[in-house]
């Protein structure tokens, strides 16, 4: 799926949660670019070829839950 992916991530809420989600998203194939709004708990994922289940797992492994 090309474009962006916005999830909500259950249980982000500071500077480290952003830093370790971001690093686990960037890490994936595909990605270009990730937005992180830790008001919303929100991240926007964008890149030409993303992996929904890949994303969902690299958010796991960061330690969060992605909806």
């Amino acid at each position: 799926m090309a474009g962006t992916i916005t999830y909500r991530v259950v249980g982000m809420s500071c500077e480290h949660c952003k830093v370790a989600v971001t690093e686990e998203l960037s890490a994936v194939p595909g990605v270009e670019a990730v937005a992180v709004d830790l008001d919303a708990r929100v991240v926007k994922v964008s890149g030409p070829a993303l992996d929904h289940a890949a994303l969902r797992a690299a958010i796991d492994d960061a330690g969060y839950e992605a909806e």
